[in-house]
């Protein structure tokens, strides 16, 4: 086949780009555009260089970059030659966006479930950081977690939580939802699994991708409605410190049922404790693992009292879940990663998470305490527990709710509505506002407009 005639070549020596860098992707846009076809031969490396004024090293390196990803293909004795590229995708052609004639805002996010980073001591996080990266890096992977996380993890649980645990108890995770992935992986594929209703769609949705049947039981203000699990159960999952969304507990006589049944069923209780740290009334309530660690698989994450930065957790459970959860960490070769353990460990190990502890909940003690009083003193109801990072302000129907979303954030600020924590259809309305994430300066501000927006749309609910 003939030498094919080269489109115009320009390479530019002051740009900053290698001249081989050039020419490989002004040959490869040719062959792309269909200036050059499948099968066309390629001048010789030395004919190149002489028509472009360079050296043969450039064409060499341009030609070798071309054949490595395919586009060109070297025959011994005959040259170089096109190979065909792929058709280039129709182009997308996107409408107009039509102008929005409101002036640009940034919100104020009055959502739950965002930590109070405004609380967290910038140079221990920095000193954090830099003793983590002290150790030497990783050489093999690990399924457990780092020891030095979990002495941390169990220092924290026996003085925050009550709980009393060992390093060999813990297992590190990535997070909550993640852990509830992994022991939903370790129950018989179809067996149902009780969640909360309205509850954490997320811990719904991993266990549903793990081929179980979710069942929604309801909640009160005493929790989970325990009389109202169905037989046949694998396991429930519940958050009995701090319910979310709805904020109350699980009362003593319910946390008693759910073990009692847990042992008389067979079931295994997932208690996913997000914040269970962050009380203002009363001393952290105990944990169910406290009253049935035969039956109860505890989950904690650094997420909330820290942030998600660190994509890090803790499981303590019995014997036989921690083994089956690494039995499914061994078959798919995931683990949790090490730098966030790394820092959490780092972050804990000379008090500093004790201290920034007790100042998140002085924090967030003020904050719910002027939340609570912007709202009351408007006449709206204040539901859950003092407690965690966001309250519930019922309202009287989904309509309703949906109104006082929307005229929120006309006016720039994020709420969240109780019906995206339903799995089914909702059975009450309200609005779940959190007080963590945005400054403290943003809530002052943003309060009066809230309540102001609630009131007019709670009609008749006000006392």
């Amino acid at each position: 086949m003939p030498l094919v005639d080269l489109p115009p070549l320009s390479l530019d020596r002051s740009a900053g780009r290698p001249l081989a860098v050039q020419l490989a992707d002004a040959l490869r846009a040719a062959t792309a555009d269909g200036t050059l076809r499948a099968g066309d031969r390629l001048p010789s490396t030395r004919a190149l260089a002489a028509t472009l004024g360079v050296s043969r090293t450039v064409t060499a390196a341009a030609y070798d970059q071309l054949l490595a990803e395919g586009w060109a293909q070297g025959r011994r004795g005959s040259g170089t030659y096109v190979v065909g590229a792929p058709a280039a995708p129709p182009a997308r052609v996107r409408p107009a966006a039509a102008p929005d004639p409101r002036p640009e805002r940034p919100l104020v996010d009055l959502t739950p479930g965002t930590p109070c980073v405004a609380a967290l001591d910038r140079a221990a996080w920095r000193r954090a950081w830099r003793a983590a990266a002290d150790p030497a890096p990783d050489v093999v992977p690990d399924e457990v977690g780092l020891a030095a996380f979990r002495r941390v993890v169990v220092e924290h649980l026996l003085r925050h939580r009550g709980l009393p645990a060992a390093p060999s108890d813990v297992l590190a995770t990535g997070g909550s939802t993640a852990a509830i992935g992994e022991v939903a992986r370790t129950l018989p594929p179809g067996a149902r699994v009780a969640v909360e209703e309205p509850g954490y769609q997320r811990a719904a949705a991993a266990l549903r991708d793990a081929g179980l049947d979710v069942v929604a039981v309801p909640v009160d203000a005493a929790g989970l409605v325990v009389d109202a699990l169905p037989a046949g159960l694998a396991a429930v999952y519940c958050t009995p410190a701090h319910q979310y969304p709805t904020g109350s507990r699980l009362s003593a006589a319910r946390r008693v049922a759910l073990v009692e049944r847990a042992r008389a069923e067979g079931f295994l209780v997932l208690e996913d404790d997000y914040d269970g740290e962050l009380r203002y009334d009363v001393a952290p309530l105990p944990l169910l693992a406290a009253l049935g660690p035969d039956v109860v698989v505890h989950l904690g994450t650094a997420s909330k009292v820290l942030t998600p930065t660190l994509g890090v957790g803790w499981l303590v459970g019995p014997p036989a879940v921690r083994e089956a959860v690494l039995a499914v960490r061994a078959r798919g070769g995931v683990r949790p990663a090490r730098a966030g353990q790394r820092v959490f460990a780092a972050f804990g190990a000379h008090g500093d998470l004790a201290r920034h502890l007790r100042r998140l909940r002085r924090e967030l003690a003020a904050r719910r305490h002027a939340v609570a009083a912007a709202m009351r003193s408007a006449g709206l109801v204040v539901e859950g527990d003092a407690a965690g990072a966001h309250v519930v302000i019922p309202l009287p129907d989904a309509a309703a709710e949906r109104h006082a979303v929307a005229a929120a954030a006309e006016r720039g600020v994020r709420l969240d509505g109780l019906a995206r924590h339903h799995a089914g259809a909702p059975a009450r309305a309200g609005i779940v506002l959190g007080y963590a994430g945005t400054s403290g300066t943003d809530l002052e501000r943003a309060l009066p407009l809230v309540t102001e927006v609630l009131t007019r749309t709670s009609g008749t609910l006000v006392r």
